[in-house]
């Protein structure tokens, strides 16, 4: 099963995204903001990345466009979780190179269904 680094500061959504994707098989690594994450990518080399935008010391944008100039993570989708979904957010994340968007609140069933499509849309699944 695939593995997944979430990045999320606000911790009680970070244990139930981890909980959410343990309990439908994936492999998970918690990371608590966009720093954090950029330093586990490289080591953990997960399938998928997801990150909220908003966090402290490093925003998921900013973490993402890092993650795409190194060259052994660049490849690694990344999807964002905001609960802004206006378009020009969702456009800023994808130039930063995300491959989806996830808005909250979101249940744990739909989180694991976009996840999955996720996955297989990038030959993961």
């Amino acid at each position: 099963m695939a593995h997944i680094l979430v990045a999320e500061d606000e911790r009680d959504i970070r244990e139930l995204i981890n909980f959410t994707l343990m309990y439908s098989g994936y492999q998970v690594t918690l990371a608590a903001n966009g720093a954090e994450a950029l330093e586990l990518a490289p080591k953990v080399k997960p399938d998928l990345i997801m990150m909220d935008v908003r966090m402290p010391k490093m925003t998921g944008y900013e973490a993402c466009r890092q993650m795409k100039q190194i060259e052994e993570i660049r490849h690694i989708p990344v999807v964002f979780l905001s609960a802004k979904g206006q378009d020009e957010e969702v456009q800023t994340g994808i130039e930063a190179g995300a491959v989806a968007y996830i808005l909250k609140p979101f249940s744990p069933e739909d989180l694991t269904r976009q996840i999955g499509e996720i996955l297989k849309q990038n030959g993961l699944g």
